[in-house]
């Protein structure tokens, strides 16, 4: 199994569509029990919150966020949790809007300290 992901700050490799999630965008994680939650904020994002499980690799979380334009939008996504050769963390996630169309993949990394 990959390193907790406790503390750790994340972010996305590549932009996503416009308002949403980009590279500009920080995620802090936080584990405990094989319960994970996180606060992520930046770019197009005022505000975002996930909750979810972990089992193993396996995350399974739902998110929700505000963004700058004043809308809310939320989602479900599973994501694997990779171990990197340079020992941060990797996210390899697929993801689904529950409260508009659309679905698709992203990846997110551990930011080097």
């Amino acid at each position: 199994m990959a390193r907790s992901l406790d503390g750790l700050v994340l972010a996305p490799v590549a932009d996503q569509a416009p308002g949403q999630v980009g590279t500009r965008t920080r995620f802090t994680y936080h584990e405990q029990g094989g319960r994970i939650w996180a606060e992520y904020a930046g770019g197009d994002v005022v505000r975002g919150h996930l909750v979810g499980t972990r089992d193993g690799d396996a995350l399974d979380f739902r998110y929700v966020q505000l963004k700058q334009d004043g809308t809310t939008s939320s989602g479900h996504c599973l994501s694997t949790v990779v171990d990197l050769a340079d020992g941060r963390v990797r996210l390899e996630e697929r993801w689904e809007w529950e409260s508009q169309e659309g679905s698709g993949t992203s990846v997110v990394e551990e930011v080097a300290s």
